[in-house]
């Protein structure tokens, strides 16, 4: 598949997905979601299946909130066995992809000191993204939304401004892919996450990496695993901190009721993520 037919299929299923959140109390038809792309209904099947692998009625399904009750309801019964079995954290249940070095803001800034920082973009499922990496690890991942690579490395010049930045389109490619292919990402070896937070936000994006791949959770859910049941609103802001998209998976929290909430790069591309997750998800569980 190329770049551009990536593009083009993420942006139509974007328009589809705040179609059907706009129209969810109707329960759209397959013909009403056609009539609104201004394709054919053979067309719209083709595209849901070949970005997703479902069908329109089942992505349908994906979008509403009883579904992604259920799924916070059986991510929570799973941390909640891990608890009752002595496990020290439910992510001891599945392998561990993500490895995080967490820096203070004093280390940050000697470390980032002179500093190679490679990045570039690349396709994934969600559109064009940028990603860089230090020595440590993956320091930055977002998506471009429209952006020149220019225009979306600013972030980062800005994050890291003693860093030395050097484009690296083929790695950065490579990465992303290796990123976006759950199967082949579960084969290889973890990737390492360089991140500098306070300490509550380093915490906090060390529980979301706990919620295992398509699980879905609550802001209550996540303060209850931090042993903070009183600080919803604090993770929540914590959680909206995270500038390493997909790796630290803050699309994985909702809001309690069980609508997506808001996201750093949109509510409708936070939907398409559960809806991919659960379609790509290896393991043959209700998440």
């Amino acid at each position: 598949m190329s770049q551009l037919k990536d593009y083009t299929d993420y942006d139509r299923v974007a328009d589809a997905i705040g179609f059907l959140r706009s129209n969810l109390q109707h329960q759209p038809t397959l013909a009403d979601v056609a009539d609104y792309l201004q394709l054919s209904e053979s067309h719209v099947q083709k595209l849901f299946t070949r970005w997703a692998g479902i069908s329109p009625k089942r992505f349908l399904q994906y979008l509403t909130v009883e579904h992604a009750k259920q799924r916070m309801h059986d991510t929570g019964d799973l941390f909640g066995l891990a608890l009752d079995t002595g496990l020290s954290s439910a992510g001891r249940l599945h392998d561990l992809f993500v490895n995080m070095e967490a820096m203070s803001p004093g280390e940050f800034k000697q470390a980032a000191n002179g500093m190679t920082i490679r990045f570039g973009s690349g396709a994934t499922p969600f559109g064009p993204a940028l990603i860089a990496t230090t020595e440590r690890g993956i320091c930055h991942l977002s998506f471009m939304d429209g952006y020149s690579l220019d225009q979306a490395a600013k972030p980062l010049a800005e994050q890291w401004p003693q860093a030395q930045l050097k484009h690296d389109p083929q790695g950065s490619d490579q990465l992303l892919q290796r990123v976006f292919s759950p199967e082949k990402f579960r084969k290889d070896k973890p990737l390492s996450l360089c991140v500098s937070g306070t300490n509550f936000q380093i915490q906090v994006w060390r529980a979301l990496l706990q919620i295992p791949f398509a699980g879905l959770l609550n802001y209550q859910q996540l303060a209850q695993l931090l042993g903070k049941p009183k600080a919803a609103r604090a993770v929540g802001n914590a959680v909206a901190k995270n500038r390493i998209a997909y790796l630290i998976p803050c699309h994985r929290v909702l809001r309690q009721s069980g609508d997506v909430g808001k996201y750093y790069w949109g509510s409708t591309r936070k939907a398409a993520l559960h809806i991919w997750e659960a379609e790509h998800n290896p393991r043959s569980t209700t998440l």
